[in-house]
């Protein structure tokens, strides 16, 4: 256990030229474990079932997971209380304990520990710079009192808002790193990759990427994209991805949200192990430092990126004990058809099959094209009450 403050921080680590592997998606991965409700989507098991959240964190910390991210995703107040969601637990009781399981999981392992700020209600029912700024650094006053090693402004669908966001974290004097959930089209205004990441940057940005939204490889290709702008910008930067675990060809702006599968039937469109190792394998060759995952991942699929990478790392993650490299543990295997398959030119050549006949290959998004400024994303305290909801049910219906 390596005591708090001796270890090489996140700038310290990617000045190196070393990878950082993150973590992966909490807020999936408990509303399947049944500590997350989906829609509010908000994180506070952290204080009501902080064993489910610890756990967690330690299959990331053994799969190799470098980053212990605070599980504070949706954790300001203004998205506590949106939509009539009730809570026993406030704002900074959640992010406190969050911060605390986080360090405590991260001081088992080489791990940092990461605070995370999200796009806000306020910001789309479009409040002002000033009150939305005072909703991040309550949450910041928390991280500071906590001292977590680094900040992370993640999921904006706006980088107007991003941008504020790492304002806010930069005032700080910790790293920050700042991950926009768009793919290659850019924001939800249209601003392209290459300019959201120069206006992170000069905001103050030490670390530009995306996560959320979108597939690994279409991330992969969005962050190109924003290191591209900011080279030609004639400015530095490290970079991050963090990308869904589903298959996502078929999305358009808006991302997986689109799809009329999200969130509940997504499952199909899983990536497998082998095809997160090719994930980070291109991320890297792509010079990214920093890759994680976001909804969808499981530890498995960090254990992939961890060992596809292990030459380069220089460490395999603990959690390879259990689990031969390429398939070789199947060599043990009862039925020699199974053994058959301990070798990695099956598993880089198979073509998963889904077992569902009668389901198309690809999905066709809602795009409904709704974004900040839109009536039908002003958000609310109260409760959506059935008057709200029949107009929204009668317009899904047209589109199908």
């Amino acid at each position: 256990m390596a005591p708090v403050g001796s270890k090489r921080g996140i700038l310290e680590r990617l000045d190196a030229g070393e990878v950082v592997i993150g973590d992966g998606g909490f807020v999936f991965a408990l509303e399947k474990r049944g500590y997350v409700k989906a829609g509010p989507w908000t994180p506070e098991a952290a204080a009501e079932h902080p064993e489910a959240v610890r756990q967690l964190h330690r299959e990331f910390l053994r799969a190799g997971s470098n980053v212990m991210q605070t599980f504070t995703f949706y954790a300001s107040d203004d998205k506590l209380e949106n939509r009539g969601n009730k809570l026993t637990f406030t704002g900074q009781q959640i992010n406190e304990a969050a911060c605390d399981l986080a360090r405590e999981v991260a001081n088992e392992g080489d791990a940092l520990v990461a605070g995370g700020v999200s796009q806000t209600p306020s910001y789309l029912s479009c409040k002002s710079e000033d009150e939305v700024k005072k909703i991040f650094k309550k949450q910041l006053d928390v991280f500071i009192k906590k001292n977590v090693d680094f900040l992370i402004a993640e999921y904006f669908e706006h980088v107007e808002e991003a941008e504020w966001a790492v304002q806010a974290l930069k005032a700080t004097g910790k790293p920050v790193a700042a991950t926009l959930c768009i793919g290659p089209e850019g924001d939800m205004h249209g601003v392209t990759p290459g300019e959201c990441a120069v206006r992170l940057v000069k905001a103050g940005a030490d670390i530009v990427g995306v996560n959320c939204h979108f597939d690994p490889m279409t991330c992969v290709k969005t962050v190109s994209m924003m290191k591209a702008g900011v080279e030609k910008a004639g400015l530095k930067a490290h970079y991050i991805t963090q990308p869904l675990a589903y298959h996502t060809p078929d999305c358009s702006c808006q991302g997986f949200i689109d799809l009329p599968e999200f969130p509940f039937a997504l499952e199909p469109r899983i990536l497998t192990r082998w095809e997160m190792q090719q994930y980070a394998r291109e991320a890297y060759k792509a010079g990214i430092h920093y890759i994680g995952g976001c909804c969808g991942f499981e530890p498995y699929h960090i254990r992939a990126v961890a060992e596809e990478l292990a030459t380069e790392r220089g460490i395999v993650p603990e959690a390879s004990e259990k689990h031969g490299m390429w398939g070789s543990g199947l060599e043990m295997h009862t039925k020699p058809w199974v053994r058959a398959r301990a070798r990695r030119d099956y598993w880089e050549k198979l073509k998963p099959a889904s077992g569902r006949p009668l389901c198309p290959s690809m999905s066709t998004p809602d795009g409904w094209g709704v974004t900040k400024g839109h009536a039908e994303l002003m958000q609310q305290k109260e409760a959506t009450t059935a008057e709200q909801l029949r107009p929204l049910f009668q317009k899904a219906d047209a589109k199908h």
